[in-house]
């Protein structure tokens, strides 16, 4: 599964030759500043929440691509709207489409678009097919609901959770949620963008490796294979 990085929250995770962009935040991102949203490619655009820091470069990538936004009912309705392609889903839902099945399960955190309309319930997304499978949490406290993962998907080949605290859950915490997912990959997120979520990346490695589990936290820019 090769894995890319373009600041924030948002990846591009290549899944049997089909291009998935999860949450893209990227043009106001100074972090970012090199990464040309307009030469992005994605087949799926996956949007776990209505908050502006996972959405900004949604209408771009998709209206670039002709891709396919995924998300919650009231996010990915309100992008078929605007014309965009568009599959809306809920919590526990899950769909089986061209690249593999994609299930919804519980984030807890808030969702309302920039304007201050509503947003829906934030949500994370279990993806996989017959080789690969992972969870991306989008933003969540931890919450007991992690135990379902597990219980109701394939064993996971990597989690890639929030861990900048203050709007999410700290590392201390994701080190908490990959035991209860079962994972020992774990893939950072949601850290640094800006001083609320700055932390000491030693730190946080150090809370994993002593559990026995790696934490990546990725450059941005850089693919990197799991």
């Amino acid at each position: 599964m090769k894995i890319t990085y373009f600041g924030h929250s948002c990846f591009q995770i290549e899944m049997g030759g089909t291009q998935l962009i999860v949450d893209p935040f990227i043009s106001p991102n100074e972090l970012a500043k090199d990464i040309d949203v307009a030469s992005l490619k994605a087949d799926y655009i996956l949007v776990s929440h209505a908050h502006q820091d996972h959405i900004v470069d949604v209408e771009t990538i998709a209206k670039n691509n002709g891709a396919t936004i995924v998300g919650p009912y009231e996010v990915a309705s309100y992008y078929g709207n605007k014309g965009l392609n568009y599959h809306p889903m809920n919590h526990g839902g899950k769909w089986n489409f061209d690249f593999g099945t994609v299930k919804l399960v519980n984030a807890v955190h808030s969702s309302s678009f920039p304007d201050g309309s509503y947003g829906g319930n934030s949500v994370g997304f279990v993806v996989w097919n017959e080789e690969e499978c992972f969870y991306y949490a989008g933003d969540t406290a931890l919450t007991w609901d992690m135990k379902l993962i597990p219980m109701t998907c394939p064993k996971l080949k990597c989690a890639i959770l929030p861990i900048g605290d203050n709007f999410t859950m700290g590392y201390e915490d994701a080190v908490i949620a990959s035991d209860f997912v079962d994972c020992d990959t774990i893939v950072g997120c949601h850290f640094d963008t800006f001083g609320y979520i700055k932390i000491d990346q030693n730190d946080a490695k150090n809370a994993f490796s002593k559990q026995g589990k790696q934490l990546t936290l990725p450059e941005i820019g850089k693919t990197f294979e799991i």
